[in-house]
C-alpha cells in the first residue's frame, strides 16, 4: 500500500526517494568496466558476445535492414501510424521555437563579436528495450537532433528474443531519417557509440535514457563523448487540493509506478480526506492494472502521499523535491504555476495528466530527475548544438584596448600575454 507521510516532518525521508541513485552499485560498476574495455579492445566480437549473454540471441548481422524497416511499416496499425505522425508534428513545432540562429555585434568597422551555431556531427540515441519498448522516446531524441542539423544519427536498441525490435519504434525511426539503427543494448551499446566498431560508427555524443547499466556507462564514458544526463529512475510529483479527484490521482500515480520498480510517485496535498480517499483509489485501480506486480512494488518502496499542514507548505515542499515530473491539481493553476522554481515540466489542471507530455503534446519528455532540476533542463535543440564565439578587432580597435588588456595580464601574472599585446603596439 501507497503510505503516507506528514509534511514537513518527514522530509527527509521523502528527499531521500527522489534522491535515491542507480549508481550504488560496485558489483554492476565493475561490470560495466570490464564491458567497456572488451568492447573498446575486441570490438563487435564482444558487442555480439555480450548481446547474446545479456539479450538471449545471437544475430548474424547488428544492423537493421531496409527490408526489416518496410515489414514493420506493413505491420503497423494504421491508428497507431497516425498517432505518431500527428505527435511529430506537435513535437517538431514545439522544437523549432529552440533553434539558435549565428548573431553578430559590430563597432564599426574596428570590432565584429559574434556567436556561431553548428550542430554536433554524429550523434548516438539509445532507445530503451526490456519491459517496454518506446517509440516516443525516438521522436523526442530525434526530433531535436534533425532540428539542430545534426548530420548522422546512429541509434541503437536492444531487439527482443527473436531479434526483432518493435514496429513502432522503427518505424517511428524511419519517419524522422534516422540513418542507422543497430540492435544492440546495454553498455555494449553504450561502449560502440563511444569508441567504434567495424559495424557501428564513433559518435561525438550519446542521448537517451537506459537501465543501471546504461547509466553508469555513459558516465564513465563522458568526457570522451558527450552525453545528455545520468537519468535515474522516473518520477513525478503531483500538488493537488481538496477538491481534486482521487481517482484521477490515483490513476496517474499507477502510470508512473508501471514505469519501472524504482520509479517514484508521490502526492502533496494539504487534505487528510484527499490523502485516505487516493490511497483506497490506488489499491482498487491496481487490480486492473496489467503491470501491476510492477507498479505495486514501485508505490510501496517509493511511492506516498505528503500531509501538509498549509497550503503554501504544498509549493514549498514541491520546490524542495524538484521532481522530473509535477503534475498541479489546484484551484488556481495559471497563478500557482509561478510558485514553483523547480521542476523539468509542469502539468497544469486535471486534464494534463503526464502521458500528454510523454507521448504528443510538444516538449520533451527527457527530464531532469532525482532533484537535478534544480539546476538542469529539458532536453532540447542546444544538446545538439555547440556554440562557438567569433572576434575581430582591428589595429586601431587593439590599440585603444592595449593597456586595459596588458594591466589584466600583467596583474595575473602572466606576462606572456601582456607580451603579445605589447609587440603589436610596437609597429
Amino acid at each position: 500500500m501507497i503510505q503516507i507521510y506528514q509534511g514537513k516532518k518527514d522530509i527527509d525521508k521523502i528527499e531521500g526517494i527522489l534522491t535515491r541513485t542507480q549508481m550504488d552499485s560496485l558489483e554492476v560498476l565493475e561490470r560495466v568496466d570490464e564491458i567497456l574495455e572488451e568492447v573498446r579492445t575486441r570490438g563487435d566480437k564482444a558487442v555480439v558476445e555480450f548481446t547474446r549473454m545479456y539479450d538471449g540471441h545471437r544475430l548474424d548481422n547488428l544492423r537493421v535492414s531496409r527490408e526489416e524497416i518496410e515489414e514493420a511499416k506493413s505491420n503497423i496499425d494504421i491508428n497507431l501510424k497516425k498517432a505518431l505522425i500527428k505527435a511529430i508534428d506537435n513535437i517538431t513545432s514545439f522544437h523549432k521555437k529552440q533553434v539558435r540562429e549565428d548573431y553578430f555585434i559590430k563597432e564599426g568597422e574596428d570590432i565584429v563579436l559574434g556567436q556561431l551555431v553548428s550542430p554536433i556531427e554524429r550523434v548516438g540515441i539509445y532507445i530503451p528495450g526490456g519491459t517496454a519498448s518506446y517509440p516516443s522516446t525516438v521522436m523526442m531524441n530525434a526530433i531535436p537532433a534533425k532540428l539542430a542539423g545534426v548530420e548522422e544519427i546512429i541509434m541503437v536498441t536492444p531487439a527482443n528474443k527473436e531479434g526483432r525490435i518493435r514496429d513502432s519504434v522503427l518505424v517511428a525511426a524511419d519517419l524522422l531519417g534516422v540513418d542507422h539503427i543497430y540492435k544492440v543494448g546495454g553498455a555494449q551499446a553504450i561502449g560502440a557509440l563511444c569508441y567504434g566498431t567495424v559495424t557501428i560508427p564513433k559518435v561525438d555524443k550519446i542521448v537517451g535514457p537506459g537501465n543501471i547499466y546504461v547509466a553508469m556507462a555513459k558516465r564513465k564514458v563522458s568526457g570522451l563523448v558527450g552525453i545528455d544526463m545520468i537519468a535515474g529512475p522516473s518520477e513525478v510529483v503531483i500538488l493537488a487540493e481538496g477538491g481534486a479527484n482521487p481517482g484521477y490521482i490515483a490513476a496517474d500515480l499507477i502510470a508512473q509506478a508501471e514505469h519501472d520498480t524504482r520509479a517514484a510517485a508521490l502526492v502533496i496535498t494539504d487534505s487528510h480526506k484527499l490523502a485516505k480517499r487516493i490511497q483506497e483509489e490506488v489499491t482498487l485501480q491496481l487490480k486492473s492494472l496489467e503491470r501491476s506486480e510492477i507498479a505495486e512494488k514501485s508505490l510501496s518502496e517509493y511511492g506516498g502521499i505528503i500531509v501538509t499542514e498549509n497550503r503554501d507548505e504544498i509549493f514549498e515542499i514541491a520546490n524542495r523535491l524538484a521532481p522530473e515530473h509535477l503534475e498541479m491539481l489546484t484551484k488556481d493553476i495559471f497563478q500557482d504555476y509561478k510558485k514553483i522554481k523547480n521542476a523539468g515540466a509542469i502539468f497544469l489542471g486535471e486534464y494534463t495528466p503526464e502521458p500528454v507530455g510523454d507521448y504528443f503534446a510538444g516538449p520533451n519528455h527527457t527530464l531532469p530527475t532525482s532533484r537535478t532540476a534544480r539546476f538542469s533542463s529539458a532536453l532540447g535543440v542546444d544538446d545538439f548544438c555547440k556554440k562557438t564565439s567569433l572576434l575581430y578587432y582591428s589595429k586601431k580597435a587593439l590599440r585603444e584596448a592595449a593597456q586595459d588588456i596588458i594591466n589584466i595580464a600583467t596583474d595575473e601574472g602572466l606576462t606572456g600575454h601582456a607580451n603579445s599585446i605589447r609587440k603589436r603596439m610596437e609597429e
